[in-house]
């Protein structure tokens, strides 16, 4: 992610949790993220228009998405606001891909990689990422069934507890 070369740590976590929260918005499902030189191509299926009285509940549809850096940096902004605001904030409920890809997003912080490309299929997210050592650099690839996932996000308000009791901060809002 180039706009967030040089920053202390990589913030995959903060970058998807707002992806995220844009693709909850959409209705998006079985979604496929991809990093690019200037942000995160995103496809995945919709449901669009609903037309007549007896097609009601409309169609899917494969719909891709270019995420830019300068929209990444908008949407990271937008959710900040969103959780600060104390009107927004105790009305906000976090969707699924929003504290989903968040988890991962703080996984893949850890991990320090240069390049991400992943998608979800029912709850499960296989993740490919390019990571660099000494010997040079390779892909890894890791799971994430429906249940890790899960388990990540229950566990996610007690870690950020204890991260910021470490460094000193108080928590953050929750999810």
């Amino acid at each position: 992610m180039r706009i967030y070369d040089g920053s202390p740590r990589q913030d995959f976590e903060e970058v998807f949790r707002s992806i995220g929260a844009y693709l909850d918005r959409r209705g998006m499902k079985e979604m496929l993220l991809a990093e690019a030189p200037d942000g995160f191509i995103v496809q995945g299926l919709v449901l669009v228009g609903g037309g007549t009285w007896s097609d009601t509940i409309g169609q899917q549809s494969k719909e891709t998405l270019t995420f830019l850096d300068d929209d990444i940096s908008r949407f990271m902004e937008e959710g900040v606001a969103r959780r600060n605001s104390r009107l927004t904030a105790s009305a906000h409920v976090a969707g699924y891909y929003e504290l989903a890809l968040r988890v991962i997003g703080r996984y893949m912080d850890e991990q320090k990689p240069r390049d991400v490309f992943f998608f979800e299929q029912d709850g499960n997210f296989v993740v490919r990422m390019l990571r660099s050592s000494q010997v040079g650099s390779r892909h890894v690839l890791f799971e994430f069934t429906a249940e890790d996932v899960k388990k990540m996000i229950a566990e996610a308000p007690n870690r950020r507890g204890r991260d910021a009791a470490r460094s000193g901060a108080s928590p953050g809002r929750g999810a």
